[in-house]
């Protein structure tokens, strides 16, 4: 009987009806409470509905029952990996290799660990030793890829890569992953045909999508500029961002101080100045006003998150209401407008990461950035002057930089 229902469980699960799967093996565990196996399925199917708090319970019982299975082990870093916790997820999987160093699914999972902390030779030497034990294994060949093409061994890693669809040429995420590598190499257009095949194969591929959008906004040419200024950045270690941060930082300022202390350098000095604040300042808005420009698009609009809308449509806004009380401000030359320009105009910057990482921290500050700003904006137009506020909203705004670069370098 419970042979029967476990092998319907496994039939639903590869069909990716999980509710059903779960209620068959409701019924097979409320019979048989103490069965780890069972509990280790019912770990699997909430972790792909995501409630990851359910698998969590069930894949903890099944270790107390049974601490000698690895698979349990991986499935528990997996569990963790989703909740994008690094360290914990390599914990697991290590144990799972200690139990079973013959597993080519546990040394690649170990390596697409390490690739996400970018620790890249070692997620290449990994990826090759899960290939050892298994040489066509689509997860170590693709995070092989990866790899060699962060270390910017690019032929090595688009032959890994055409090897991996040559295995499975309908893979979604393998046509995801050559669409990225793709387009990190500026071949927008190719990667387009892979982001388009892997959606074809698995139109909820939250990698794809996200592919898709980068890569229909990189048509622009100025996107494509800051996209590979973003690739360029995000392969450097943390400290090496820290590093450049600071030194855009200082430089710029030094920079500043050079110009104003010398008038013979002053007219070579300023127009650098100008062209490295826009740059800064365009690394902040560009990629909600490609999501803005995306949303006019009858295809790219349907790939944008409902966050995604709400983030292009308040930079909307912003840009409108600085461009009309910039040229309020040119026809009537009342000061407050541009008081109005310059509060709606950096806004941009805050409302760029609303929603970004940890949830609700961004929210809650950007709420309070525009109270400030908005306060001080209405101070300027009743009683003519800015006051203290303009000033708490001054270094608000310059402290929001640091903080949301602080999240984007831990992640």
């Amino acid at each position: 009987m419970q042979e029967g229902l476990l092998e319907k469980a496994g039939i639903l699960m590869s069909q990716q009806r999980y509710d059903d799967a779960e209620k068959l093996l409701g019924e097979v565990i409320s019979a048989d409470p103490t069965n780890d196996y069972v509990l280790y399925l019912l770990a699997e199917v909430n972790l792909q509905k995501e409630n990851l708090n359910k698998a969590e319970e069930y894949i903890d019982s099944a270790i107390a029952l049974y601490p000698q299975e690895s698979r349990y082990f991986f499935l528990k870093s997996r569990l963790y990996l989703f909740r994008e916790k690094k360290a914990d997820a390599e914990k697991y999987i290590r144990q799972a290799i200690g139990m079973d160093p013959y597993n080519a699914d546990y040394f690649s999972l170990l390596a697409h660990i390490l690739l996400i902390k970018k620790d890249y030779e070692a997620a290449l030497n990994t990826a090759n030793e899960a290939l050892a034990l298994d040489a066509n294994h689509l997860l170590g060949l693709n995070v092989r890829s990866t790899a060699l093409l962060k270390l910017n061994r690019k032929e090595e890693s688009f032959s890994t890569i055409a090897e991996a669809l040559h295995e499975d040429p309908n893979d979604a995420y393998t046509h995801s992953n050559y669409g990225w590598g793709l387009l990190e190499k500026g071949d927008v257009k190719k990667s387009l045909v892979h982001f388009t095949e892997a959606l074809r194969n698995d139109p909820n591929s939250m990698h794809a999508k996200a592919g898709m959008i980068e890569a229909l906004k990189a048509r622009f040419m100025v996107y494509r500029w800051f996209l590979q200024y973003s690739f360029w950045m995000s392969n450097m270690a943390a400290k090496y961002q820290w590093a450049f941060i600071a030194g855009f930082y200082f430089g710029t300022k030094a920079l500043q101080r050079l110009a104003d202390s010398s008038p013979t350098l002053r007219p070579f000095l300023l127009p650098l100045i100008i062209l490295l604040f826009v740059f800064a300042f365009s690394t902040w808005i560009i990629n909600p006003l490609g999501n803005l420009f995306l949303r006019l698009n009858k295809y790219g609009k349907h790939l944008l998150d409902k966050e995604e809308k709400i983030t292009s449509t308040l930079t909307g806004v912003c840009v409108l209401l600085s461009v009309l009380s910039g040229i309020t401000y040119l026809l009537t030359a009342n000061e407050p407008w541009l008081v109005a320009a310059f509060f709606t105009f950096t806004m941009l910057i805050p409302v760029s990461r609303l929603f970004a990482k940890p949830p609700g921290i961004f929210i809650s500050y950007v709420s309070a950035m525009f109270v400030v700003g908005a306060i001080a904006t209405v101070t300027a137009f009743t009683m003519g002057e800015i006051g203290t506020l303009a000033t708490v909203y001054l270094f608000g705004l310059l402290a929001f930089q640091f903080l949301a670069n602080y999240f984007v370098i831990r992640d």
